[in-house]
């Protein structure tokens, strides 16, 4: 008979492939959703230009760009394309969508990375106070608290803390990544990874560091309130559950003190059920990064989408939703490979 443990690896490397095989055709989908989506509108050059240029000088540029030619034809060459990482150019400024994408995108995953640390922060302790206190008053304030972050737009969320913290008490900036100097002086130095927070360690310049810091706070607040809302739920309900178990109650008849009962027995077995959430928060997260960006003028993926779309560029907003649609799926795989080695019954 194989051995316990050999059993479980094997099964944890198939479900990983299984994950794994399975990202090529949710991209594959997903492009091609995108991308007869936005045929649905027209081609890009009529959407962009029509009703400024002449029919004769509209159907000159629809050829320059291959936009004459059976659409099948345009999907098989923009699919080639994304697999190859090449989404394109940008109609209004010629620039690379893949260099737009790694630009902007570090923005964004940085902006995410953030309000992740403030999602955790603020929801697990709540949450977890609201189930040592099941009905009482702080679990009900915690509660109402949860669904306000929730219900409450991001972006609504976003003036509140601009007019309090920067308009009011003057202590945070209120939009950017970081003041112009700074960002000039990172994108010179040595390390110059797109990731503020990364290029000012690296330039061990303690003020940069402070700076990215400080221009980080509100928006990642204003996001991560919003994970926040949903972390203290998944955690009560899981931990309330828990408290509940056999195995709780036979540790409480061993006489284990009820702060150890429930921080090591109940609260790991709670903190499944995030991990698992976790893939669906960071597309949720991504969402919200559109609306907190143009709030704090944060220059990302999202910042750069709303701009795109102003400028009726379809062809950038094509390869940008795109490009996410791939992190989203790329971030599902590596959450299912933390929740198979968190929870060993997803492997079977």
């Amino acid at each position: 008979m194989p051995k316990p443990q050999t059993s479980s690896r094997v099964a944890l490397l198939r479900y990983l492939a299984l994950r794994l095989v399975l990202i090529i055709p949710t991209v594959l989908i997903l492009v091609t959703v995108v991308f007869f989506f936005m045929r649905v509108i027209g081609d890009p050059i009529t959407a962009a230009q029509g009703g400024r240029l002449s029919p004769e000088a509209l159907a000159e540029r629809k050829a320059e760009a291959g936009f004459d030619r059976p659409v099948w034809i345009q999907y098989w060459e923009y699919l080639s394309g994304v697999f190859r990482g090449d989404f394109g150019l940008a109609m209004t400024d010629h620039r690379a969508i893949s260099e737009i994408v790694l630009t902007n995108g570090a923005g964004t995953l940085e902006l995410v990375f953030y309000a992740m640390i403030v999602a955790f922060a603020v929801g697990i302790p709540l949450g977890r106070l609201a189930a040592r206190h099941h009905d009482k008053a702080p679990d009900v304030s915690i509660r109402f608290f949860a669904v306000l972050v929730y219900a409450a737009p991001v972006f609504f969320v976003g003036l509140l803390l601009k007019l309090l913290f920067t308009a009011k008490l003057h202590v945070l900036p209120a939009s950017g990544r970081a003041e112009t100097g700074t960002i000039l002086a990172l994108s010179k130095g040595e390390v110059n990874t797109n990731f503020l927070l990364i290029d000012a360690i690296a330039s061990g310049n303690g003020a940069y560091v402070v700076d990215v810091l400080r221009h980080a706070i509100l928006p990642a607040v204003a996001l991560g309130l919003l994970t926040a809302g949903v972390f203290i739920r998944l955690i009560r309900i899981n931990l309330l559950e828990n408290l509940r178990a056999d195995f709780v109650t036979a540790a409480r008849a061993r006489g284990v003190a009820e702060r150890k009962v429930v921080s090591k027995h109940a609260f790991r077995n709670a903190l499944i059920p995030v991990v698992t959430v976790m893939g669906m928060e960071i597309a949720l997260m991504l969402g919200g990064a559109i609306l907190t960006e143009n709030t704090f003028e944060w220059r990302g993926l999202g910042f750069a989408l709303s701009h795109y779309l102003l400028a009726r560029d379809f062809v950038a907003v094509q390869g940008i939703v795109t490009a996410i649609a791939v992190v989203v799926a790329v971030a599902s795989f590596l959450i299912d490979i933390v929740n198979a080695l968190v929870d060993p019954r997803v492997r079977y």
